[in-house]
C-alpha cells in the first residue's frame, strides 16, 4: 500500500509537458518585458536631457558670478588636466575656481601650487587645504564641498570632480540653459572616456542599472518625487544651496551619496532640477584597470543600492535577465530531447530564443552606439553580468559582516556585524529549493575577494 502511494506521489510531482512550456514562455515574456521597459526609458532619455545650448542673454556685466568647486584627494594624475580645462572657460562673466585639497598624501598639493603660479590662474584659482582628519559626523566629499562653498563668492555654484575635464563652452552653455529654463539645479551625465577593455565591458551594464533605479524622464518630471544628480557636474543657485542649509544639513554632511541626496532635498523643497546630457561638454575618466574599477563599482553598489535586500535581489536577478538569455539557446539545444518531452519543439524553442535575445541586443546596440562602442560589444553582456555578480557578492558580504567599504583611505558603512544563524540559513535555502552548499560557496568567494582585494585605492 505504501509503495503504491509513493508511486502516485512521484508521478504527481513530475512536471507535465504543459508546465515546461509555461515556465519557458513566462521566462521569455518577463525578459522581453524587462528590456522593452529599458527601451521605453531610453527612447525619451536623450530628448528629456538634451540641452538646447542657449547662450546667456545678458551682457557680461550683468551675468552672475560663478564659483566652481573641485574636491580633490590623491588626484595627482588628473588634477592638472581638470584645473586647466576650468581656467580655459569662455564664459563672458566673472568666475572663480576653488580647489579643495582634502588631505591628499600624494603630489596633488604640489601640482596645485604650480598651477596657481601660472599667469592664467592669477586672481581666478584659489586653493583650500584640509587635514586628513574629518570632523565627527562628516563624510569626506561633503566636508570638502562645504569648505569650498564657505570661500566662494559666486551667486551660482558648480560642483565637479577632479577626474573630469570640460570643453571651453561648458560653463557658458549650461548656465545659459539654467537661466533660460528657470532651473535651480542642473546636473550633467558626462561623456565617459573608456580607456581599457574593463571599462568598455562594465559601463553599459552599470548605466543600465542606474537608468532602472533613476529613469531620467521621471527625474526631470516636476511632479515625480524621483530625484538624482551626478556629482561630476552640478550647477546650483547659491540661494537654493543656502536655503536648504548646504552640506552642513544633517542628512547631507555624512552622506556617501552627496550628489543624489542633495538633489533629493532640492526637489523635495519644491525647487526645479534637471538632468542633462553632458556629451561634448564634460568628459570623465573614472577608473584605470580592473582593481580600481572593482573597488569603485563595489563602493557604488554598497552605498547606493538601497541596502542588503536590494543587493540580494540584484544578485538573484542578474543571472536571469543578463546571463540567462545568452545561455538559453545552449540549454535548449543541449537538452532538446528533454524539452521535446515537455512540449517544447524546435519552432517554439527558436521563437522563445528570439523573444529573449532580440530586445536585449536591440537595447544594447542603442546603448553601445551612444557610447561609441562597436556592435559586437553586446556579446560581452553576460561577462559583465558575471563581473557585477562578483561585486554584488562581495558587497553583500561586507554588509553582513559590518566591514563597510574602503575608499581613498576612508571606510564607509562600517556597522556591527549582522548575526548569521547557519541553521536558519540552511532552512531558508532548503525552502527556496537551493542546496545549502550554495551559501557556503558564495560566502567562501566573498571572503576570498575581500582577502585579495587591495585595501587602498590606486586610481590615478
Amino acid at each position: 500500500m505504501s509503495r503504491k502511494l509513493l508511486k502516485q506521489v512521484v508521478l504527481a510531482s513530475e512536471p507535465s509537458p504543459r508546465t515546461g512550456r509555461l515556465v519557458l514562455r513566462c521566462y521569455a515574456f518577463v525578459t522581453a518585458a524587462f528590456y522593452l521597459f529599458l527601451h521605453w526609458i531610453a527612447h525619451p532619455y536623450r530628448r528629456s536631457i538634451a540641452l538646447r545650448h542657449r547662450r546667456p542673454g545678458a551682457g557680461a556685466e550683468e551675468l552672475p558670478v560663478v564659483s566652481i568647486i573641485v574636491p580633490a584627494r590623491n588626484e595627482e594624475a588628473n588634477i592638472g588636466r581638470c584645473v586647466r580645462s576650468l581656467l580655459l572657460q569662455d564664459y563672458p562673466g566673472d568666475y572663480e575656481v576653488i580647489v579643495v585639497d582634502d588631505g591628499s598624501t600624494d603630489h596633488t598639493r604640489a601640482i596645485l601650487e604650480r598651477l596657481a603660479s601660472e599667469p592664467a590662474a592669477a586672481g581666478r584659482l584659489h586653493l583650500v587645504s584640509l587635514s586628513e582628519e574629518l570632523p565627527p559626523g562628516w563624510a569626506g566629499k561633503p566636508h570638502a564641498l562645504h569648505a569650498g562653498t564657505c570661500q566662494a563668492r559666486g551667486t551660482w555654484l558648480v560642483f565637479t570632480d577632479a577626474d573630469s575635464y570640460w570643453a571651453p563652452q561648458t560653463l557658458r552653455l549650461t548656465l545659459g540653459e539654467a537661466l533660460a529654463r528657470g532651473l535651480d539645479l542642473l546636473s550633467l551625465v558626462p561623456e565617459q572616456v573608456l580607456v581599457d577593455g574593463w571599462n568598455r565591458l562594465t559601463l553599459p551594464l552599470a548605466l543600465m542599472g542606474m537608468s532602472l533605479q533613476f529613469p531620467p524622464p521621471l527625474v526631470n518630471l516636476p511632479r515625480s518625487p524621483l530625484a538624482t544628480a551626478n556629482g561630476q557636474y552640478i550647477l546650483l543657485r547659491r540661494s537654493v544651496y543656502e536655503a536648504l542649509g548646504g552640506y552642513a544639513r544633517p542628512e547631507l554632511r555624512g552622506s556617501p551619496l552627496d550628489d543624489r541626496d542633495l538633489a533629493a532635498v532640492v526637489k523635495r523643497l519644491g525647487y526645479r532640477l534637471a538632468l542633462g546630457d553632458g556629451r561634448g561638454l564634460v568628459r570623465v575618466q573614472m577608473y584605470r584597470g580592473l582593481p580600481a574599477l572593482w573597488r569603485g563599482w563595489r563602493k557604488t553598489i554598497f552605498v547606493g543600492s538601497g541596502g542588503l535586500p536590494f543587493m540580494v535581489a540584484a544578485l538573484l536577478g542578474l543571472p536571469l535577465v543578463v546571463v540567462g538569455p545568452f545561455l538559453l539557446p545552449l540549454l535548449l539545444w543541449l537538452g532538446r530531447s528533454w524539452w521535446r518531452q515537455h512540449g517544447v519543439g524546435g519552432g517554439e524553442a527558436a521563437l522563445v530564443t528570439g523573444l529573449t535575445l532580440l530586445p536585449l541586443l536591440a537595447y544594447r546596440r542603442s546603448l553601445d552606439k551612444s557610447l561609441g562602442l562597436p556592435w559586437y560589444q553586446a556579446l560581452t553582456h553576460p561577462l559583465a553580468g558575471l563581473l557585477f555578480m562578483g561585486m554584488l557578492a562581495q558587497a553583500c558580504w561586507h554588509r553582513l559582516t559590518g566591514h563597510g567599504v574602503e575608499w581613498r583611505g576612508r571606510v564607509y558603512g562600517a556597522r556591527s556585524r549582522i548575526p548569521l544563524d547557519r541553521r536558519m540559513l540552511g532552512r531558508l535555502f532548503r525552502g527556496l529549493g537551493l542546496p545549502y552548499h550554495w551559501w557556503a560557496s558564495v560566502s567562501a568567494l566573498a571572503r576570498w575577494l575581500s582577502a585579495h582585494s587591495p585595501s587602498s585605492d590606486n586610481r590615478p
